[in-house]
């Protein structure tokens, strides 16, 4: 009866990784398919994002890696029309902010809790530079974009930082803490314009080994 039942297990296990092989390359395809399919998108319909749209796109952005799991990003999201038409007086980025279906604002905490350097294994922790924000905030800001081009949504990687004209104004606009920095304007929306994605790929950047 023992060995009946390990040849039962294994047979069922063997099942198991049988069934959910085909299903995880599928997954892995789609996802290089994702990657490649985005595409910076400027020209949007107007056509508001739901709820679940904009949860779905943020979960996506906060599965980011971070170092030391800090997690400095929080995301600041226009919806209302006077708010987006606000964010842009005279650039030309006007009217793609206004037209898009919400626009997320990413920013990064510039601190962190923790020791500062030197000082002994059981000191308190304390606010101290959060060297890493930025790295971790623009993980954040691809998995967005990636997250939207899933969606068949349209988005764009808007520079902020480290222009610090334009930080100065998205955080005076925001009304944003002085420890809070914004990194990326993304506007996300239902594309009206469908251009192909720029290929990319190039050897001669890969170096094996050294250079």
């Amino acid at each position: 009866m023992k060995n009946y039942r390990m040849i039962l297990t294994a047979l069922l296990t063997l099942v198991a990784v049988s069934a959910c092989c085909p299903q995880s390359t599928s997954v892995k395809k789609d996802a290089i398919e994702v990657i490649k399919a985005r595409t910076s998108i400027r020209a949007f319909t107007g056509e508001k994002l739901t709820d679940e749209q904009i949860h779905t796109l943020l979960d996506a952005a906060m599965a980011a890696p971070t170092d030391a799991d800090a997690r400095p990003w929080h995301f600041v999201v226009l919806t209302d029309d006077e708010m987006k038409a606000g964010l842009y007086q005279r650039e030309h980025h006007k009217k793609m902010v206004a037209d898009a279906g919400a626009v997320i604002i990413v920013c990064g905490k510039t601190t962190r809790m923790g020791r500062p350097h030197g000082a002994q294994p059981d000191a308190q922790p304390v606010e101290v530079p959060n060297n890493y924000w930025f790295e971790d905030c623009s993980a954040a800001t691809e998995n967005l974009l990636l997250a939207a081009t899933a969606l068949d949504l349209g988005a764009v990687w808007l520079s902020c930082y480290p222009n610090e004209r334009i930080v100065e104004r998205i955080r005076n606009y925001l009304s944003l803490p002085a420890d809070i920095t914004p990194l990326a304007i993304v506007p996300v929306g239902i594309p009206a314009e469908n251009p192909e994605p720029k290929q990319k790929w190039d050897p001669t950047r890969i170096h094996y080994n050294k250079w």
